[in-house]
């Protein structure tokens, strides 16, 4: 291929280690495409795009580039270095372009983690990272992954996300936003829940843009994500992989109990996935009121059932004990979908009333119901219930 030559001449001729002027790369790039381009009768629009493809491939992630650049991609997926997918309104559609290679997507891939302090490879073949915007990342090494290293990119916003924003987008009504800020403002505890893509972490993002400004905030992430514009007192902590150099595993769990000890008014964790989850229901249930987290499954119901096990993953303790502490630090589940369009919308706000008689009691406050099931993108919300525990709101 035409760029790899030229590639190839411009690695000759520079130590890529030392150089760290994109100016002068672009500007070396674009005197050997002119070059090459005088012999070959390239056209103006052929010289910039090679002069970008081949900026792209040294500098920044190759073919994905043009990819992350694009607004209306909200993921990409690699499936080796041949196949690449991506999502557009909520669409899957297959990308025309393609790695040159394996090693040129081990290099993207290296260079991926690198960034992130992350380390990736034959003995640890699965890694979480992070672009310089926040985007996640999960890579998977070949031969873990059978038909060729894949790595997928959850695109984030580069703009924060708010109600305001949620509301164009049709997740929820005007007084369902207006319900959550002040359920946020009062410091109810609450807990989000919903499928892979469903929203989750969009959501969250929004409420925690309800909080006030003048609260001390720490944030809990395995991949740092949440974006808290305009509050000063704000820590963000993220978790970190063991490594070959004899850094230990710093989990979710440990930061939340180092977040205990730094005074928090509000602790946020990104998502509940394990034994995490005792540690945050005991963070709501011993001052911390307003925490927010996030956690998969497919109804209210259902996430309650989950972070039963979760708890259990942590500590063997019975049934009721665990229900009793869901119940007295959870006070209200929103359960988030993706519609069959590709839209995310809210499709239930749940208050959590206690635990008695061996069942956690639910009071559905608002749902999105249609004829058609409730993942209907023609569904209305319907308040079907008021909040009953109402003393935060009193003394807010």
């Amino acid at each position: 291929m035409e760029t790899e030559w030229i590639q190839n001449r411009i690695l000759e001729e520079m130590n890529l280690g030392e150089e760290n002027d994109n100016k002068q790369l672009k500007k070396r790039i674009e005197e050997k495409v002119w070059e090459y381009a005088k012999e070959h009768l390239m056209s103006l629009e052929e010289e910039q795009r090679y002069v970008q493809e081949i900026f792209n491939s040294l500098k920044r992630l190759d073919v994905l580039e043009e990819l992350l650049q694009d607004d209306t991609v909200t993921e990409i997926m690699v499936n080796g270095y041949q196949k690449i997918f991506y999502e557009k309104r909520g669409k899957l559609y297959s990308w025309n372009k393609q790695f040159s290679g394996k090693d040129k997507l081990e290099n993207v891939i290296q260079r991926i983690v690198a960034k992130s302090n992350r380390v990736v490879n034959e003995s640890m073949p699965i890694v979480d990272a992070r672009l310089e915007d926040g985007s996640r990342i999960h890579i998977v090494l070949e031969p873990v992954s059978i038909d060729g290293s894949c790595i997928t990119i959850r695109k984030f916003p580069k703009e924060s996300m708010t109600m305001e924003k949620l509301l164009s987008l049709g997740t929820l009504n005007c007084e369902m936003a207006e319900f959550l800020k002040e359920l946020v403002r009062t410091n109810y505890n609450i807990f989000i829940s919903g499928g892979t893509g469903s929203g989750k972490t969009t959501f969250l993002n929004a409420l925690s843009g309800c909080i006030s400004k003048e609260e001390r905030i720490i944030t809990i992430e395995d991949s740092a994500e949440l974006q808290l514009n305009g509050v000063e007192n704000l820590i963000r902590l993220e978790t970190r992989n063991a490594n070959m150099k004899g850094m230990e595993e710093i989990t979710i769990r440990d930061l939340i109990r180092a977040a205990l000890r730094m005074r928090p008014d509000r602790i946020i964790v990104g998502e509940c996935r394990g034994a995490e989850a005792l540690d945050m229901l005991q963070a709501m249930n011993t001052g911390h009121d307003g925490s927010l987290s996030t956690g998969h499954a497919n109804t209210c119901e259902d996430m309650l059932r989950r972070l039963e096990t979760m708890v259990l993953l942590g500590m063997e303790l019975p049934l009721p004990a665990i229900r009793s502490q869901i119940a007295s630090g959870v006070d209200i589940l929103i359960h988030v979908g993706r519609m069959r369009d590709g839209s995310r919308k809210v499709i239930n706000i749940t208050e959590i009333l206690g635990y008695e008689d061996h069942v956690i009691h639910l009071n559905p406050i608002w749902q999105l119901k249609s004829q058609k099931g409730l993942e209907d993108i023609n569904g209305e919300w319907k308040c079907i219930g008021t909040l009953k525990n109402t003393q935060k709101i009193e003394n807010g």
